[in-house]
């Protein structure tokens, strides 16, 4: 095809017995140049794609002292024990434990960058708990959590909003707008959604420490193994978007 295009172009040329050369066909050279660019080009892209899917699956879990681990030793906290989850089902994931006690999903948002770093994939969101404790307006709680799931979306990281409740002595009309703040979220932004993060394991004195309120090391695995099919399905939007 080259040389065709080549030998109409210098029809003239070889009446004349010049000797051709690539000068006598500069279309010719610049396609070459073109193509061999984007074979350059597109085997960056390959090799970039393929240690992208070869590297582990960070996900970054931000919360609270329920995802820190209150008084449990870092193994035995929810990111360790969810990453160990995964890898036993042969998922390759690094889970970063960027839980801090006592945080209100404003003290989230205000350290958002440090805690959910570059070449993050996934965020599991788990604050509000201290918020509730403490009777902050839920309409605070609510523009908190959105921001962070904004920039999160905005930055391409997939993320899992867990939901929290608010204590019964808060009155029902507390309750209502903030248990209402999650579902609303996660329906708005189309998140990976696990409505209550303690399901399963609130009030139940021997899945919890003696304050009640944090879960022990056998309320953890519960919470693992309640959880683990929403951050299944949450590696499986990350996993779609390498693809």
């Amino acid at each position: 095809m080259w040389f065709n295009a080549c030998a109409a172009h210098d029809s003239k040329t070889l009446r004349t017995r010049k000797p051709r050369t690539y000068g006598h066909c500069p279309g010719l050279v610049q396609r070459f140049v073109r193509l061999a660019a984007g074979l350059v080009l597109y085997g960056v892209l390959a090799a970039g794609t393929a240690m992208a899917a070869d590297r582990p699956m960070r996900i970054v879990a931000l919360g609270d002292s329920l995802t820190a681990g209150f008084h449990l030793p870092a193994s035995s906290a929810f990111p360790a024990r969810l990453e160990r989850a995964l890898k036993g089902k042969g998922m390759e994931v690094e889970i970063t434990n960027a839980g801090v006690s006592g945080d209100t999903a404003l003290g989230g948002l205000s350290r958002l960058d440090w805690s959910v770093p570059e070449g993050t994939d996934a965020v599991i969101l788990e604050l509000g708990a201290n918020d509730a404790l403490r009777g902050v307006d839920p309409k605070l709680t609510r523009q908190a959590l959105e921001n962070i799931v904004r920039t999160l979306k905005d930055r391409g990281v997939e993320v899992l909003l867990a939901g929290m409740r608010a204590p019964p002595n808060m009155g029902a009309d507390y309750r209502r707008a903030f248990d209402a703040i999650y579902p609303d979220l996660a329906t708005t932004y189309g998140l990976v959604y696990y409505p209550f993060f303690l399901d399963g394991i609130a009030a139940n004195s021997k899945l919890n420490l003696g304050d009640g309120i944090h879960p022990n090391a056998a309320g953890i695995d519960i919470i693992v193994g309640r959880i683990l099919p929403k951050v299944q399905e949450l590696i499986a939007r990350v996993q779609a978007r390498r693809s």
